[in-house]
């Protein structure tokens, strides 16, 4: 689910019917909103399009034809409660600071950054730095991320203009830690952060070293 996404109050109230219950039919949806069938097909339509909502075939007894039924994502959960993330993570690095002081800390962010990259470096073929961090922009951006390769000052850069750990920060910034290591290790080289959007900069701004 995309962090820009809008959707319509009648399309939210679908998602709330649908939210920890069994999954519904149109029949059921029509009769739980009381508005026409075009209306709640409308609005399902646009949740399945914004991953809110899956649809699935009930093949039903006999040689009738199969319904379908609609049930809610976990993107719906995120939806509905969407200070979760925001509280949970940040007290979690507090708890870890402590318990274990600062050399807990690294060693989580070096392991958790480790985890990742070997989750990217799987699909990444190249053998220069360059060339890697070029893939992995690419990899990035197919999974929705808005992230760009750049030049600038006569060397590569990239743009992260969306970050996908924006609810995970603390006031120590310990995930942009992670996400430099992480980046570092995928590309075999180590990389820097030239801006930070938490320091101001419209968007994260990453380069190799030379």
């Amino acid at each position: 689910m995309k962090s820009e996404l809008i959707i319509s109050a009648a399309a939210l109230r679908v998602v709330k019917l649908l939210v920890g219950r069994r999954p519904q039919s149109i029949s059921e949806l029509i009769k739980a909103t009381g508005v026409t069938r075009t209306a709640v097909t409308e609005q399902l339509n646009e949740l399945v399009a914004a991953g809110l909502v899956e649809k699935e075939v009930e093949k039903l007894p006999g040689r009738g034809r199969p319904r379908h039924l609609y049930r809610a994502t976990d993107a719906a959960m995120r939806l509905l409660f969407p200070t979760g993330q925001p509280m949970l993570v940040p007290a979690i690095w507090a708890a870890l600071s402590q318990i274990g002081g600062d050399k807990l800390l690294r060693n989580v962010v070096a392991r958790v950054s480790h985890i990742l990259a070997e989750h990217y470096s799987r699909r990444i073929t190249a053998s220069k730095p360059t060339e890697r961090l070029q893939q992995l922009v690419d990899l990035l951006a197919e999974e929705g991320g808005l992230v760009e390769a750049a030049t600038e000052d006569g060397r590569m850069v990239m743009l992260k203009r969306s970050c996908p750990f924006i609810s995970m920060v603390d006031e120590n910034r310990n995930v942009c830690t992670l996400d430099e290591e992480m980046i570092s290790a995928i590309v075999g080289h180590r990389v820097k952060r030239l801006a930070c959007r938490h320091q101001g900069a419209p968007c994260c701004t990453f380069t190799l070293v030379d």
